[in-house]
């Protein structure tokens, strides 16, 4: 399965990602109408850690074997049969936070909705991820390993 990498060693800490994503994820799909009107709805499926000089993408790893998909308790967070990714189905989801807890990565967080947890779907439906295709250094990567 395909999976996205951060490169630290690249990350300007530019943020395009973390914007990408709120984009790709809103109802307009128009940059700035995402920003003034929707962001407030929006959890981006990525955000931009850094310590000191050290700056990377971080999003969720779709691990194999995924402790989130172990604890919930609902079945909302679930196993995409065609791609591998793990997705969380927000209408499923009771907001118990089992999946944020048990997340070895941290990159489960509760939405802005506060009602359903929110994580990287590698932006299910296209071919790459818009973090990947608009890094301008490269930084984050989508590939087997």
């Amino acid at each position: 399965m395909k999976r996205i990498y951060a490169r630290e060693e690249f990350c300007l800490g530019c943020r395009l990602c973390e914007i990408q994503c709120l984009v790709r994820h809103s109802k307009s799909k128009k940059i700035i109408k995402a920003f003034r009107q929707e962001r407030d709805q929006i959890t981006p499926g990525v955000m931009v850690e850094s310590a000191g000089h050290v700056t990377f993408a971080m999003q969720c790893r779709h691990c194999d074997s995924a402790p989130c998909l172990e604890a919930c308790i609902t079945g909302a967070m679930h196993r995409d049969p065609k791609t591998g990714a793990v997705l969380c189905d927000a209408d499923r989801c009771v907001g118990c936070w089992m999946c944020v807890m048990t997340c070895p990565a941290g990159a489960v967080r509760r939405g802005k909705d506060q009602k359903a947890a929110s994580k990287c779907d590698l932006c299910a439906g296209d071919k790459t991820p818009v973090c990947v295709l608009n890094c301008p250094n490269e930084a984050i990567v989508y590939e087997e390993r």
